[in-house]
Parts: structure tokens; sequence; C-alpha cells
């Protein structure tokens, strides 16, 4: 019996090894997939709580002007200047995002249109030019807030003299959509 096992040792160590390695790997890919979950889940996060707090949160979120009217078609970017309160604005969509921002984002990134999928990827490439991209991603809030209030006239320490949501609520908001804040 010993000869059988010097002679098959290698054979013996790898049927041995094989399920622990498995087990290794598995739960590396496992965490590496929860990683990227929350990130994407971040992100969503973030996302739901730029419209809840750009007042847009809702079933016409992609269809809102500024001031609470809906536009008809996503072809293109609305374009409406509508004055309300004494500003006047061409913010549109779920994020309000300016006619003159949408023309950089909108050149840069190649959108055809004005659907949901594009105002979301021009949302993500307005974080991303702020530098907060990771940040969001990483459940860093606080950052991603502090580097995306001059996007957005609703964020906390924007200084646009537009109501201003409240910290609190922008993360109650945010965990409630399955946002993660950082350790």
């Amino acid at each position: 019996m010993g000869d059988l096992l010097k002679e098959n040792w290698k054979y013996i160590l790898a049927a041995l090894a094989t399920p622990a390695l498995i087990m290794v790997f598995s739960n590396k890919l496992k965490a590496q997939t929860a990683v990227k979950s929350n990130a994407n889940t971040n992100l969503n996060a973030f996302l739901t709580m730029i419209q809840y707090a750009e007042g847009t949160y809702g079933a016409n979120a992609y269809r809102m002007l500024y001031g609470g009217q809906l536009f008809n078609s996503y072809a293109q970017h609305p374009k409406i200047a509508i004055t309300k309160g004494g500003i006047t604005s061409t913010a549109a969509g779920a994020y309000q995002i300016l006619f003159r921002t949408w023309q950089s984002v909108q050149q840069d990134l190649g959108l055809a249109d004005f659907s949901p999928a594009s105002q979301d990827r021009a949302a993500v490439e307005l974080i991303r030019r702020r530098g907060a991209l990771e940040d969001v991603l990483a459940g860093r809030f606080d950052v991603a807030i502090y580097k995306c209030r001059k996007e957005w006239a609703s964020l906390p320490g924007a200084g646009y003299g537009q109501g201003e949501r409240s910290f609190t609520s922008l993360v109650q908001v945010y965990q409630y959509a399955g946002g993660q804040m950082a350790a």
C-alpha cells in the first residue's frame, strides 16, 4: 500500500485539492460578482435619488419638463425654455438635463435620441464628468453628492437658489432604492 501511495501521490493530492480550489475560486467569484452587483445597485439607486431630488421620480420621469409639464416625443431633447418662479430653464427628462448640456453629452456619447436609455447614459456621463462615478459605485454617497452638487440644482450645496433637498432625505431614498453606503 505504501508504494501505491508513493507512486500516485500527485493524483491523490490533485483529487483532494480540486474541491478546495473550486471552493476558493467559487468564493472569490461570488465576492467579485457581489461587488459588481453592489456597484450596479449603487448606480441605479443614485440615479433614482437624482430623480427624486429633481422632482421627476415616477411614471412620467423621462417626459418631464422644468416646472412639471410633459413633452411627448423622445426623438430629441425638447429644448423648451420654461420660466417658473423667476427662473428660466430648458431642463428636461428624468435628470432635468439642460439643452446645452445635452448637446455636449449627446455628441460625446453618440446618442441618437432623448429616450429613457439615452437619458440614463447621459446622467451616468454627467456623474463621470464630475469625477464622482467611482464614488457612486463604491457607495461613497456623501462624496458623490458633494462632487455632483453643481450638476443638479436640487442637491445640497448646489447654491443655484432653487429648492435643495436635505442630505438626510437623499440618503433615505438612496438606501430605499437599494444603495449601500461605504463603510
